[in-house]
């Protein structure tokens, strides 16, 4: 089977594949004064263990789907 023709595009792509940075528990929470407090609010639905994304203009569960609008 003949291997398909490459164009310029395919050809100047580097192949290095840059590495994303992932976000740790500490974007989760805050510390003041000695006492840790969380930073987004958890999801009604699935409890305490769940954070919500903070979106820009509504707050979503990301296990159950739950969306909470922000007020204006």
């Amino acid at each position: 089977m003949p291997k398909p023709a490459t164009t310029a595009k395919t050809e100047n792509k580097s192949k290095e594949k840059v590495k994303k940075k992932t976000n740790g528990v500490s974007v989760l929470y805050k510390v003041e004064d000695n006492k840790m407090s969380r930073a987004r609010p958890t999801c009604e639905r699935c409890g305490p263990g769940y954070f919500m994304a903070d979106h820009n203009n509504r707050h979503t569960c990301g296990h159950c789907g739950f969306t909470r609008y922000k007020q204006k």
